[in-house]
């Protein structure tokens, strides 16, 4: 019912999660990040637990993949789980269980994982690559939340739209300064979640300048 993308700056300060559903409130059960650890997105038959231990593995040291592979190991419905993640040095991983609902899948490269749910089709992943992989001039909300667009315009999910949400962290990057939400934008209930979404992306971005 969901797809997103989950990546870290080529740079390597930021790290943030772009996701987009029909389900009410996306933002809330999906995106997870912590600067200077790394960032997941929980969905299908989202685990909300799965944030918080993969954060907490990646602080320790594990890489993504080992992360990944110890949720998936202390979990039984693991199959009807999808979760990608990206770790503090840029290497991702996503697992699709063989239980979530068609079409489902996902594609990982170096600082990114993109990975969707009861899509219109592998065309809304091949999209949302693409669009990161072309737009690496850009600052990295508009980057990720030119893959959510590109996804969304080529079929998203296929049951239709309904919510979206943008979330990026950057060390001190927070009001003031006292925390690391350089982004952190929900749209809960709209007919047309991502072009509300970078209204709100605009309108933030103006207030900083």
């Amino acid at each position: 019912m969901t797809f997103s993308i989950v990546a870290r700056s080529d740079d390597g300060e930021s790290w943030g999660v772009a996701v987009a559903s029909k389900l009410l409130a996306v933002g809330s059960p999906v995106p997870a990040a912590v600067a200077g650890v790394g960032a997941i997105a929980t969905q299908a038959e989202a685990n909300v637990a799965y944030k918080g231990l993969a954060l907490a593995h990646l602080d320790e040291g594990a890489t993504a993949e080992i992360a990944l592979e110890r949720l998936l190991e202390e979990d039984p419905d693991r199959e009807v789980r999808q979760v990608g993640i990206v770790d503090v040095e840029g290497q991702a991983a996503s697992h699709t269980g063989a239980d979530c609902i068609d079409w489902a899948g996902s594609r990982t490269g170096p600082g990114y994982a993109v990975q969707g749910n009861i899509l219109a089709g592998e065309q809304v992943l091949t999209a949302m690559e693409d669009a990161w992989l072309s737009s690496a001039d850009r600052p990295f909300a508009e980057r990720l939340l030119a893959a959510l667009r590109a996804g969304d315009e080529a079929g998203g999910d296929r049951r239709g739209r309904q919510s979206a949400a943008l979330l990026v962290v950057r060390e001190d990057a927070g009001y003031g300064g006292l925390d690391d939400l350089a982004v952190d934008l929900r749209v809960d209930d709209h007919t047309d979640p991502v072009s509300e979404l970078e209204r709100l992306l605009a309108l933030q971005q103006q207030a900083a300048d």
